[in-house]
């Protein structure tokens, strides 16, 4: 297992180890197993504990993580790419979202 898939309706996995581009990296969980057998090929180097695009994601829509959304995409993201705040906006406690 390379990545870990929290929840079947999440848009990003999470890295369970220092991963590097190019990789094609295996996928497991979803709590359903829905992830289980999921290959990426990643695009850019990831540290532990960080997530990637599972797909593509556009230009302002929400990223999924734990089945909840936890930001949204200030630009393109592809499929493999690291997904962290150069390329994400949060969308929690923010008061100027109201």
């Amino acid at each position: 297992m390379d990545a870990i898939l929290c929840h079947r309706d999440d848009t990003v996995a999470t890295a369970v180890r220092d991963l590097a581009p190019g990789e094609r990296v295996r996928v497991t969980g979803g709590g359903d197993g829905s992830g289980d057998g999921m290959t990426v090929e990643l695009r850019d180097p990831l540290p532990l504990g960080h997530k990637f695009a599972l797909r593509d994601i556009s230009v302002g829509e929400e990223v999924i993580k734990y089945g909840e959304r936890i930001g949204r995409a200030t630009s393109a993201i592809r499929q493999g790419e690291h997904v962290h705040l150069h390329n994400v906006e949060g969308l929690r406690g923010r008061g100027d979202l109201r």
